[in-house]
């Protein structure tokens, strides 16, 4: 079940914001665990060296990171050719880049609304632009593909916490599901399959970092309030994304393709 030896997985964002498991670092661990060998990418070489100790620590081998801004079509093209120079292929990509910045259309500058669209969308655009031809070549070699799982957010189907505005964030994100349905069905007959994992509140280290101090909240009342607005009574762990992610990827999955997992502990069901 879920074997992915002699497959070659790039997750965008395997790192984490501050210490502890980040949805990106436990996605790659994860993937690794299962026999991938795993090319990581991220912008931030200290996020990747966590993640680098984390696979240490379990004796995973497979592991590259890579330190790359998955915003510039450059670095996104060197990154994939360091990739395919490492290992040869590219069987999963794992488009997990994002961040929310609030405001509305009014208090928003022009340069955080383009910015907001570039770092969480437009890095999965940039991602599938260089790794789609890799997978076509593969099918056509092969007779296999690949799988590529973009990493949204219920942010574009339910309020925030506190009534907290974010348009940009919730408009980029909301882009991601046409988007992964489109690119699905324009690939289909190429063997390669599309989805979109809908990530919703998570207990990861963003909470007690960067969501805290934009809301300028205590971390302990931010997660307690968090937990009571989730009818399963708790917030997610990056592992239940994770998990999710690895199973779209896998052969298991084969016959899914150009659909939304919502991950949210009943969030979006209940409102």
């Amino acid at each position: 079940m879920l074997d992915f030896n002699g497959k070659v997985a790039l997750v965008a964002g395997a790192g984490s914001v501050g210490e502890g498991w980040g949805n990106g670092r436990a996605t790659a661990v994860l993937l690794a665990r299962q026999g991938a060998k795993v090319f990581g990418i991220d912008r931030s070489a200290e996020a990747l060296r966590g993640t680098e100790k984390a696979m240490q620590e379990e004796g995973l081998e497979h592991w590259q990171g890579h330190v790359c801004d998955m915003t510039i079509e450059a670095d996104v093209g060197k990154a994939i050719e360091a990739c395919l120079k490492q290992y040869g292929r590219i069987d999963v990509l794992v488009n997990n880049i994002g961040g929310s910045v609030p405001g509305d259309p009014v208090s928003l500058s022009v340069e955080q609304w383009d910015h907001q669209m570039d770092l969480n969308l437009k890095t999965a655009f940039l991602g599938c632009k260089f790794v789609l031809p890799v997978m076509e070549q593969q099918f056509e070699a092969e007779g296999k593909g690949g799988a590529i799982i973009n990493v949204s957010s219920i942010s574009h189907m339910s309020h925030q916490l506190g009534g907290r505005v974010n348009v940009a964030y919730a408009a980029a994100k909301g882009g991601l599901g046409p988007f992964s349905r489109s690119v699905a069905i324009a690939y289909v007959k190429k063997g390669i399959r599309v989805n979109t994992v809908v990530v919703g509140m998570m207990n990861t280290p963003l909470v007690t970092t960067r969501l805290a101090n934009q809301l300028q909240a205590d971390p302990s009342e931010l997660i307690a309030k968090r937990n009571a607005l989730i009818p399963m009574g708790r917030m997610g762990e990056a592992w239940d994304i994770a998990n999710a992610v690895v199973f779209l990827a896998s052969d298991e999955a084969g016959y899914i393709t150009g659909t939304q997992l919502v991950v949210d502990g009943g969030v979006t069901a209940a409102r």
